[in-house]
């Protein structure tokens, strides 16, 4: 399990990078954020949920799903006040996960919700790039990346916006990109709070065995960046 995380804030757009040190792996994971925004790298399995049962189970693209915790599942329009609110697709953002793109406005097709508790996605594979429309950002919104049930790194909503207030509307949803150096299989969305909504995501296969580590795939430059700027640019570390 992490025993120290560090935050560090590039100072080009949106872009923060989090070093996890553990008692057998140092993990280094840089996280992207933009309105409208879509997943940044190319070749990727891009999963919509529209098939996905409403009480979980095996996606369209393979990806097994559990929910779990007060009002965790699939939901659509209309939003239901208080507890949840489709996120907000911008600029055709969604053509890559849709045969035919909505116009701007909230979330026409089926998404997750974690409510108060939590989404499990088990992936088919290692990973080391996740992409996925995070809708009404909220600080108690966590994603966070597991190797079986290892804990590797997390992001919350204060990763991905400096004011995640739940916003409804278009400043409110960000696509969400991050890439890491070690391999991930589990991820989990959750929230202490009503609610953390998500869709569209995008995924790449690495392979079958987590043992060896992989250099971050392209932009993994910008992590390097990031490390090269941790003397000045450290923003916030939590033990």
């Amino acid at each position: 399990m992490p025993t120290k995380k560090t935050m560090i804030r590039v100072t080009t757009g949106f872009f923060f990078t989090a070093m996890s040190l553990t008692s057998s792996v140092s993990v280094a994971a840089l996280i992207s954020a933009s309105v409208g925004g879509v997943p940044i790298i190319g070749g990727a399995v891009y999963e919509n949920f529209n098939n996905l049962s409403s009480s979980g189970g095996l996606s369209s693209k393979g990806i097994y799903v559990t929910f779990s915790g007060i009002d965790s599942g699939t939901a659509a329009l209309p939003d239901v006040s208080g507890k949840y609110a489709a996120p907000y697709v911008a600029s055709a953002s969604d053509h890559l996960f849709n045969d035919i793109p909505q116009e701007d406005g909230p979330d026409l097709t089926q998404y997750l919700v974690t409510g108060i508790g939590s989404v499990t996605l088990d992936l088919n594979a290692y990973h080391q790039y996740f992409g996925l429309l995070w809708g009404s950002v909220d600080s108690y919104n966590t994603l966070s990346f597991y190797d079986g049930n290892t804990l590797l790194f997390d992001f919350t909503g204060l990763d991905v916006t400096r004011l995640p207030n739940g916003d409804r509307g278009v400043d409110g949803t960000f696509y969400v990109n991050i890439t890491s150096d070690v391999r991930f299989n589990r991820v989990i969305a959750s929230s202490s709070r009503y609610s953390f909504e998500f869709d569209n995501v995008a995924l790449v296969d690495v392979g079958a065995s987590s043992q060896e580590i992989q250099e971050i795939p392209e932009p993994g430059t910008l992590v390097l960046l990031g490390l090269g700027l941790l003397a000045g640019s450290i923003t916030r570390c939590k033990k």
